[in-house]
């Protein structure tokens, strides 16, 4: 029986940090080591034009992403590792999708509000009709299921409100859907938050509480010894009274596999000195591999066209289905 199809991407907009491999690639590493999915794994570039950006940094930072999807463990022949402008289908079929997408519900997604709040000098259209890019994204390869952090569930309900709608319009004489359903997949860790503010999410907009994928094992130290923690000195897992130790806690656990209450006797009686040295270690050890794995941009390159023509060629074939749909036929 055929595998059910898996994508997800993640988009090429500075240094890859902590939460960018925790909240998605670890759990891509985990998906496609699983044997249950044919998956897709992508980079958003397209996606990140929606914030200023520096055109001469561009190129590097898609080939960066790359990079960290290999040296997490990603495996061009386990996985279609592939650039999203590469695939003209995507913007192509996101267009159709604008013309069946709801403006009030494209208005009422909490990212659009958070994202005009955020750069209030860059509202541009992009940031309205992102879902319905992000929507071509997973229709265009007939997803079952898309791996999202609870930040992107609104999306991907939105994403199955386009498939219901198109498919209710446009049946075809001989009915059946062009679209199916697409399932999330919640992942663990979906949000890991600043070093230096628990409140806020770790951002690459705020450094001095950001722990890049390359930092090396001092600029690790010197950020854990900075962390906000709580007073006192209990080690105990208490997401509310103490945010800052919880963070800790969530980062160490996902690091290092144990679980909450292991860590809790593990630390019982010991000082944040002890568990912040620890935790350096840990981070240290599992970044490794980002510091070290090298990869020459030209394997990228040739890694990436592989994964885009065979993206191409399933994408191509939806197009035409959808074409057929709707009455467009090319003569």
């Amino acid at each position: 029986m055929k595998k059910p199809v898996l994508i997800s991407g993640i988009q090429p907009t500075g240094r890859l940090h902590i939460g960018n491999y925790l909240g998605a690639i670890k759990n891509f590493v985990e998906l496609q080591n699983s044997g249950k999915y044919q998956c897709y794994f992508f980079i958003a570039d397209y996606h990140s034009l929606t914030e200023d950006f520096n055109p001469s940094e561009k190129s590097q930072q898609i080939l960066n992403v790359a990079k960290a999807y290999l040296a997490a463990g990603l495996n061009q022949k386990k996985s279609t590792l592939f650039i999203q402008s590469s695939v003209s289908a995507h913007t192509e079929l996101a267009w159709i999708l604008n013309t069946v997408a709801p403006l009030g519900e494209m208005e009422r997604m909490t990212q659009y509000k958070d994202k005009s709040d955020n750069q209030k000098n860059n509202i541009n259209i992009g940031l309205l009709t992102y879902p319905a890019l992000m929507a071509a994204d997973i229709l265009l390869y007939n997803a079952a299921f898309v791996p999202v952090g609870d930040d992107q569930v609104q999306h991907l309900e939105l994403t199955r409100t386009l498939a219901r709608k198109f498919n209710g319009k446009f049946p075809g004489r001989t009915g059946g859907n062009v679209f199916a359903e697409p399932q999330a997949l919640l992942t663990k860790n979906s949000r890991v938050m600043s070093l230096d503010n628990p409140e806020k999410k770790m951002s690459k907009s705020l450094p001095a509480g950001c722990l890049f994928l390359d930092d090396s094992p001092e600029e690790i130290k010197a950020k854990i010894s900075r962390a906000v923690t709580d007073s006192g000195s209990e080690i105990k897992y208490e997401k509310q009274s103490k945010a800052g130790i919880a963070n800790l806690l969530e980062i160490y656990s996902a690091f290092s596999g144990k679980t909450m209450p292991e860590l809790e006797t593990l630390y019982a009686g010991k000082g944040y000195g002890q568990f912040k040295s620890d935790l350096t270690s840990v981070i240290s050890t599992a970044l490794k591999p980002f510091r070290e794995t090298k990869f020459k941009d030209s394997q990228l390159k040739t890694i990436l066209a592989a994964g885009g023509k065979k993206a191409q060629k399933i994408a191509t074939a939806k197009m035409k289905e959808v074409k057929k749909k709707i009455g467009i036929v090319a003569y």
